[in-house]
């Protein structure tokens, strides 16, 4: 059985410590344990899960310190003709989340997706060296706005608070040794945009603009912190 959330209540109690609710691990549907922190809880209270296994998302939700499961969402992630960018990510974010919804019907639910765009030109995760290369070429001395939905679903009711949070970032004038140099020490291929800012990808940029950097690399914590508060989640 699953470690529960912490619970905004004067009913909490500590937990005996065993490795499944210790409050130090979570796992995913593997069993892999992740680190969550310590923490107080309420029997019966529901667990969180992560409709995602992008090892980025999981990464940046480990930084909250409670425990989670994780666990793929089935979703065909297309675009609707004429969708906007922000449009597509916010009802992706959503459909993950409603997705696992039947799996875990009295969990809290995070789903997001990410959509990076300049204007009708869409870059998703260009999945090979040759795609990567191209992308960058058609990015760079440009400014390309990656629209970041959040979703948070209370399984148990139906109800979900959503949010697209924006992140603006300008690509330096890249030359084609910087890109080429770039893809040779960095493996890029599974990230919208062909840059990892949070790794050497940082150097391709000039800038960025947005209420919160963790958007660019697929899961706003700002504001998933504040959903979580609202759906009677105690933090810090």
């Amino acid at each position: 059985r699953e470690a529960p959330l912490r619970a905004n209540s004067s009913e909490s109690m500590t937990v005996p410590a065993r490795e499944s609710d210790t409050g130090r691990c979570s796992r995913d549907i593997n069993g892999e344990c992740y680190h969550a922190g310590p923490f107080r809880i309420k029997p019966m209270q529901r667990i969180l899960v992560l409709a995602s296994t992008s090892t980025y998302r999981r990464e940046l939700l480990q930084r909250l310190q409670l425990p989670f499961e994780t666990t793929a969402p089935e979703v065909d992630e297309t675009a609707h003709p004429g969708e906007a960018p922000a449009t597509t990510a916010l009802r992706l974010a959503e459909a993950k989340a409603r997705a696992v919804a039947v799996r875990h019907p009295r969990a809290l639910i995070i789903g997001s997706d990410q959509v990076a765009a300049q204007g009708s030109q869409r870059f998703g995760k260009p999945g090979t060296r040759a795609n990567a290369s191209a992308q960058l070429r058609a990015m760079r001395g440009r400014e390309i706005v990656f629209h970041t939905g959040l979703c948070l679903l209370d399984a148990a009711n139906g109800s979900a608070q959503t949010r697209c949070v924006d992140i603006h970032v300008g690509f330096r004038d890249l030359s084609d040794a910087e890109i080429e140099s770039y893809l040779d020490k960095e493996d890029a291929l599974n990230c919208a945009g062909s840059a990892k800012s949070e790794g050497l990808g940082i150097s391709l940029l000039s800038y960025l603009r947005g209420d919160d950097p963790n958007a660019l690399v697929g899961l706003p914590l700002i504001a998933l912190c504040d959903m979580l508060r609202a759906a009677g989640v105690t933090l810090p």
